[in-house]
This record gives C-alpha cells, sequence and structure tokens, in this order.
C-alpha cells in the first residue's frame, strides 16, 4: 500500500506552525510529526523544536506554492 501523503517542510516547530496556519487557510490539513513531543511523552530525548510537515500528494503543488509565497 503506497502512502497518500508527501513531505513538504522539516524545520523549527516556530515557522510549522505558521506554514500549517497558511495551508489551513486555503483549505489544506496537514499531517504534523512532532518527533521531540512524541519522545518526550515517550520518556527519552529528541532535537527540541522540530517539525515535519506531510500534505495528501494531490496538494503538494498547491501547499509548495503557499510555503514559497510566505518568505520563511
Amino acid at each position: 500500500m503506497s502512502n497518500p501523503y508527501q513531505h513538504v517542510f522539516s524545520g523549527s516547530a516556530i515557522v510549522g506552525l505558521r506554514i500549517c496556519e497558511a495551508l489551513e487557510e486555503k483549505g489544506i490539513k496537514p499531517i504534523v510529526k512532532d518527533y521531540a513531543e512524541s519522545a518526550r511523552l515517550a520518556g527519552f530525548g529528541a532535537t527540541p523544536n522540530y517539525q515535519t510537515l506531510l500534505v495528501r500528494k494531490d496538494q503538494v503543488e498547491q501547499a509548495t506554492e503557499i510555503i514559497k509565497d510566505l518568505r520563511i
């Protein structure tokens, strides 16, 4: 079974939050993977303040343009 999502951003959680807001304004619901928070909840250490955002493959082009327009 293939993954219907594609990576569009990795980096600071602060920047990731801004990108999420911009994507959601345009009707794109990203999946946020926050490895530091997951590790914290499990009792492990991880790189703090780091997130990965994924969107559906059919929304990648639109999401990429939105991220470029933010000029972050």
